[in-house]
């Protein structure tokens, strides 16, 4: 796009979308800016849906990208509640649920994605969640009274989060997961090991190494069926599944695709005039290869990243990633990026729960997580994740053997 005048249309007001209309302003471009989203809520983070918010400890205020007014005050045409129905590449027009139309000299597409369905019988008794939106978890809140019984299906970040919130509160949860304990997938079975006693000793029973095949009740749900031939009795099920990149509006309008809008890494699509960010964004990593990235911190920076990329300022979208997760009183932080690795090395005890983990592919360190240790990699650049985080960013060619031992610093692996 590279001009400072003209119009700017953004389909996604999230956290994405709202970081993109804010970079835009506070970048200088001073044409039109309008933010389309299909949910009635502001620009906000998403976390504390499933942790403080969901428990009832914390409202979403603190996680506005913006205040409401601050689109006004900024032109900002932050338009909620509807939905973009097509995109025509040739005339840079896309059009609206009840047939608007908006001409456009640049679009970014910040669609996100959509809770995994599961395709099960009785999936659709009353009483079965799945957690994106407020109004989802407000859902989830009037049935999660203390006493009541829930079965989380899934244990990835949401399942696991939510498990242990709704512990917290006073539920008794039995959670369904297809690996060997919360995390494995994304995190390795020793991690995941860890991760399955600490809920364990707050009361959650673990369904381990099966699989939810169906629901069973008459009006409202009442059972969850298992593969293993279990039958989990329930007053309510929370459904973490993942999501579904929202890939069809650019795919219909002849933008590429493939696990996401495939974007180069300054986050441009193969339709010239159209960018991709956030979690729908597929993109090309300078150190990591091709990913696709659904957490916050990323949702955050690529919407600013790409909205410099519209402006003309062509920086590729290094950012190293990063995400954190709080269960009880236990927090997980993690640098870097890899769904694949050959070792794995710890600093710390396992077993005290506090340790630094290491995941190398080929030699290289890719990844590295702290459970209550190593700081937060954004915010304290002195700890030992941050450096790690350096590490990798530098290559991560370092000898597995000098990060298992407590006597080498690590922040003397960088000089």
């Amino acid at each position: 796009m590279a001009k400072r005048t003209g119009s700017v249309v953004i389909v996604g007001a999230a956290m994405t979308g709202g970081n993109a209309a804010v970079a835009l302003r506070e970048e200088g471009y001073a044409g039109r800016v309008v933010l389309l989203g299909d949910e009635s809520a502001i620009p906000f983070g998403r976390p504390p849906l499933s942790k403080t918010y969901l428990m009832g400890r914390e409202d979403l205020k603190n996680w506005y990208v913006k205040p409401r007014d601050w689109y006004e005050a900024n032109d900002v045409e932050l338009m909620t509640g509807l939905r973009v129905e097509a995109i025509d590449i040739r005339a840079r027009e896309v059009t609206m649920s009840g047939g608007g139309t908006l001409n456009y000299d640049g679009l970014l597409l910040a669609t996100g994605g959509r809770n995994r369905r599961l395709p099960l019988h009785g999936a659709d008794l009353d009483g079965i969640y799945q957690l994106r939106t407020v109004g989802e978890c407000d859902a989830i809140k009037a049935a999660a009274a203390p006493g009541k019984r829930a079965v989380v299906v899934g244990l990835g970040f949401i399942g696991a989060e939510v498990t242990a919130s709704l512990t917290s509160v006073g539920v008794k949860v039995i959670a369904v997961g297809s690996g060997k304990g919360p995390l494995a997938s994304v995190l390795g079975d020793q991690v995941a090991a860890v991760m399955a006693a600490i809920h364990e000793e707050k009361g959650v029973e673990l369904v381990l190494g099966d699989q939810v095949t169906g629901f069973a009740g008459r009006d409202r749900v009442e059972a969850v069926m298992t593969r293993n031939g279990r039958r989990l009795k329930c007053d309510f099920v929370v459904i973490g599944a993942g999501i579904v990149p929202n890939v069809e509006l650019a795919r219909d309008a002849g933008v590429a695709v493939d696990d996401g809008i495939v974007v180069d890494a300054f986050g441009r699509t193969n339709v010239a005039a159209v960018f991709a960010g956030g979690d729908v964004a597929n993109h090309e990593h300078p150190l990591f290869g091709r990913v696709r990235v659904e957490h916050y911190n990323n949702a955050e920076k690529m919407g600013r990243a790409v909205a410099r990329t519209m402006l003309g300022r062509l920086e590729p979208y290094d950012y190293l990633h990063s995400f954190w997760s709080d269960q009880y009183d236990d927090k997980l932080e993690y640098v870097g990026f890899t769904r694949r690795w050959d070792r794995f090395v710890v600093r710390g005890s396992l077993e005290e729960r506090r340790f630094l983990g290491f995941y190398f592919s080929g030699g290289r360190l890719l990844a590295a997580l702290g459970l209550n240790r190593g700081g937060d990699p954004e915010l304290d650049e002195s700890g030992e994740l941050a450096v790690s985080g350096r590490v990798i960013a530098a290559g991560g060619r370092v000898d597995p053997a000098q990060l298992e031992d407590e006597r080498i610093d690590i922040r003397a692996m960088l000089m």
